[in-house]
């Protein structure tokens, strides 16, 4: 085992050869690739919102659903809170007060010289008084006779623009001006919405009275000088049991109206508390929380300023992380991505130190949540998302020098292999040793129908000429759709899909091949037709495609070995190809062929028992122009040919009839004629 002295000079030396590469780069690919390391270092450090205060593209979303998620997991599990209690208007009581905007004054004046001598340490309203009411008068007077401390809502049209406009703000601003001299001072209520949820405390602004929980507690002497100037994340709980919500909520007509015989109780629940009052109705001043996304629940934005009085008088002060560190943490982690990169380690290497990575950008914000340090604004995603960019810009520029070298190794190589072979063996020398495994591959044959005739009656050059030029339109063919030549035999080819890579519609690749194939047949006929008349006339190019299980490997000798595909299906495809002559057709394929290729342009042509073979074969045809109504009465007729010959033919004939320039159709029906009793037709 290798111990730390070793693997040291080891990392090194990888180290000093990936910075080599680097180098050898150029500069072009250098320049570029420190601007998207610059990028890199830009969005681990800006992924919450832009310099601009616009939200960042794409990470913003994330990095405030991770935020969500940490804070929700990591928020304390607590009982009901007795220091503060929610004196509120309900959807009853609105119905009861027969009067729903503005809330009723009234009722808020009659409770508010009965909370007075209860013995509350302070009482804030987060209602906004900026339009007239008929009670107007009687809530002034009682604002102005309150012995305890009162906090009123205030807010402007520049800080809740959506909100309140001009004429409202002077309303407002009256009424507040009536109560100089009172207990009764102003509050700012405003909240941060930012990003559609309020997680954060509002922003302090010049001009606007204290936020309400620092005025109540102010008032009440237990002001939290750490909180002064706190703009942080609102530290949300959680309820312990869901039927005990974390704030006692009483209904303000207890207090506008009060039992006398209940009075005694009320005054228990009151004395030394601080005392909220303001709706809790299900369309008014609802407000989405850090939490909102995990439960759903949207709070009424009066239990927000008490979930604010409790983190004040809790002292959960969440500490900031400074700006200096976000930026020595976002270089840190574009640093680790460069030298990750340059070490070049293989994929089993890299993947677990990958999945460690994203475990410790999620794992550090959510510890140092825990810790009481405030992580919004943490960029954990951009983290992530950096450093990614940053190890691609670096892997890019470390193997361009490679690259080049690979790419002319793979070049030569393809010249001789296939060029996906090549590639391979670039990647794997150990392809090269001798051996194989059996895989299911489609099998495509193919042959020019009268070459070898041709070729004795013309020079030898012309043959040279006609053979490179035809076996260059089908490689290009092959190739095009993904497929391995296995070998040229004269003016045959044969290839296959499925190996040594396998893919998904590796079918489908094959099926369109083979009838491209035929098609590039007759573009070189038509081609030699043009270049002299006195070539003789070439024939077209047939095609048999099978599916099935073969031996693919490099089989050979210590100095010459072949990737090839040896077995029962290479047989198949290569009878299948010839049967074409019989047949009266250019491509076909079995029915394993055409149910593995996933197309659904085949059509049904009978089955036959190939030469050499003793298992018939179901034949199919691909016809992708072909009326779907003949599509199935031929499908009908073939299936109909072992147990009622007669309606099969009936049916076949019609067909044909439907297309008397069809030689292939014409052939089927010749063939049901000479039916065996297992309805195949044996070629002969």
């Amino acid at each position: 085992m290798n111990g730390p002295m070793e693997r040291a000079p080891a990392a090194a030396g990888l180290l000093r050869r990936g910075w080599r590469n680097v180098r050898e780069a150029g500069g072009v690919q250098l320049s570029a690739s420190f601007l998207v390391l610059c990028l890199a270092v830009f969005i681990a450090r800006y992924s919450w919102v832009l310099p601009g205060g616009e939200p960042t593209p794409l990470t913003s979303e994330a990095e405030r659903a991770l935020y969500d998620l940490r804070a929700y997991y990591a928020a304390d599990l607590v009982d009901q809170d007795p220091r503060v209690v929610l004196v509120v208007y309900t959807d009853q009581t609105l119905i009861n007060a027969r009067k729903r905007s503005p809330l009723d004054r009234g009722m808020l004046a009659r409770t508010l010289a009965n909370l007075d001598g209860m013995g509350a340490k302070a009482i804030g309203i987060d209602i906004l008084f900026d339009q007239p009411q008929d009670e107007d008068d009687e809530l002034v007077a009682a604002l102005r006779a309150m012995r305890t401390p009162v906090a009123v809502a205030y807010a402007n049209v520049a800080t809740n623009p959506d909100d309140l406009f001009y004429e409202q703000q002077q309303f407002l601003q009256a009424f507040q001006a009536r109560l100089a001299g009172s207990r009764a001072q102003p509050a700012s209520i405003r909240l941060d919405n930012t990003f559609g949820a309020t997680r954060v405390w509002p922003k302090i602004v010049p001009g606007l009275p204290p936020l309400l929980g620092r005025e109540m507690l102010a008032e009440a002497g237990e002001a939290r000088p750490a909180f002064r100037g706190y703009e942080g994340a609102i530290d949300y709980r959680r309820q312990k049991f869901v039927d005990a919500p974390l704030f006692a909520s009483l209904q303000i007509d207890l207090f506008a109206d009060p039992d006398p015989e209940v009075l005694p109780f009320l005054a228990d629940q009151i004395k030394g508390k601080y005392v909220l009052i303001g709706g809790d109705i299900v369309d008014y001043d609802r407000v989405e929380t850090t939490f909102t996304s995990k439960t759903g629940e949207v709070p009424a934005g009066i239990a927000v300023h008490a979930e604010i009085i409790s983190q004040m008088l809790d002292n959960r002060y969440l500490a900031p992380i400074p700006s200096w560190v976000l930026w020595t943490m976002a270089v840190l982690v574009v640093l680790s991505a460069a030298l990750t990169a340059l070490l070049e380690w293989p994929a089993r290497r890299l993947a677990p130190f990958l999945v460690a990575l994203v475990l410790a950008f999620i794992g550090i914000p959510a510890f140092l949540q825990v810790r009481n340090v405030d992580t919004y604004g943490l960029p954990a995603v951009g983290w992530l998302v950096g450093w990614v960019i940053a190890f691609a810009a670096v892997t890019a520029a470390a193997r361009v020098s490679g690259a080049v070298q690979r790419n002319f190794a793979t070049g030569a190589l393809g010249k001789y292999i296939p060029r996906d072979i090549a590639q391979a063996i670039i990647d794997k020398p150990e392809l090269l040793s001798l051996g194989g495994e059996k895989r299911a591959i489609f099998v495509m044959f193919s042959d020019l129908e009268g070459f070898t005739k041709m070729s004795h009656a013309i020079a030898p050059e012309m043959v040279a000429k006609l053979l490179n030029r035809y076996l260059d339109l089908l490689s290009q063919v092959v190739l095009d759709h993904g497929g391995v030549i296995d070998k040229f035999v004269g003016d045959a080819v044969v290839a296959f899909w499925g190996a040594p890579i396998s893919r998904p519609d590796d079918g489908a690749r094959a099926a369109r091949a083979g009838y491209a194939l035929w098609q590039a047949g007759e573009a070189f006929r038509a081609e030699v037709a043009a270049m002299d008349g006195s070539l003789p006339p070439i024939g077209k190019t047939r095609v048999g495609l099978h599916y099935g299980e073969a031996v693919i490997g490099n089989f050979g000798g210590a100095t010459r070995i072949q990737y090839t595909a040896l077995g029962d299906s290479m047989n198949t495809a290569a009878r299948l190809e010839a049967a074409n002559k019989a047949l009266d057709s250019s491509v076909m394929a079995s029915r394993e062929f055409a149910e593995a290729s996933g197309l659904d342009w085949w059509r049904r042509m009978g089955r036959v028992r190939l030469r050499g073979r003793a298992r018939p074969v179901d034949l199919f045809e691909p016809a992708p122009d072909f009326p779907e109504v003949d599509r199935a009465a031929l499908a009908e007729a073939c299936a109909l040919a072992i147990t009622d010959r007669t309606a099969a033919l009936r049916i076949a004939q019609a067909v044909a009839d439907r297309h008397p320039d069809d030689s292939a159709l014409r052939n089927l029906v010749k063939r049901m004629q000479e039916l065996d009793e297992g309805g195949t037709y044996v070629l002969g």
